[in-house]
């Protein structure tokens, strides 16, 4: 037997301020991608942009519907939308905003389960990562190195 330890790193910036300009143009992107959000139901708008190593960003924000499950993530509208315009195309990084209006995200929201994997099918098939700037409303911005730092011990093609 041997034990193991995991460990992940993040920056954390105050706001959004103190993000570099490209950092916080494409974070600007995520917040205007939020804006046009369809969350009638769970009022919780979120806004995802990812830029891409041809200079292009792309755009998704969350898509709900009364039946849950048919509704679709910012972060895997993005990602899915740049694989089908741009399908060779390495993603350089992701920012992602989040908003309610039934209280203040102050706080960044990281994505869920099902885009973390989503987003890590595309870093194995880059053989790249890409970092990831999480926000919500106001506040705190956190940056992280990949994906792979937020889902240890991942499934990826190299399984099947």
């Amino acid at each position: 037997m041997k034990k193991i330890e995991l460990k992940t790193s993040a920056t954390v910036y105050n706001n959004i301020s103190e993000l570099s300009t490209a950092d916080k143009i494409l974070m600007d992107k995520a917040i205007e991608a939020r804006a046009k959000a369809y969350a009638p139901y769970s009022k919780f708008s979120v806004g995802a942009a990812l830029l891409l190593d041809n200079n292009e960003i792309v755009l998704g924000n969350n898509q709900e519907n009364a039946a849950y499950p048919s509704g679709m993530c910012a972060e895997r509208v993005a990602v899915w939308r740049a694989g089908s315009e741009y399908p060779n195309v390495k993603i350089l990084k992701l920012a992602i905003s989040a908003s309610s209006t039934l209280t203040k995200v102050d706080k960044p929201a990281g994505p869920c389960g099902a885009c973390r994997q989503a987003l890590l099918e595309y870093e194995v098939k880059q053989k790249q990562a890409f970092p990831i700037l999480l926000m919500g409303e106001v506040g705190e911005v956190i940056e992280i190195e990949s994906l792979v730092s937020l889902l240890p011990f991942s499934f990826d093609s190299s399984y099947l």
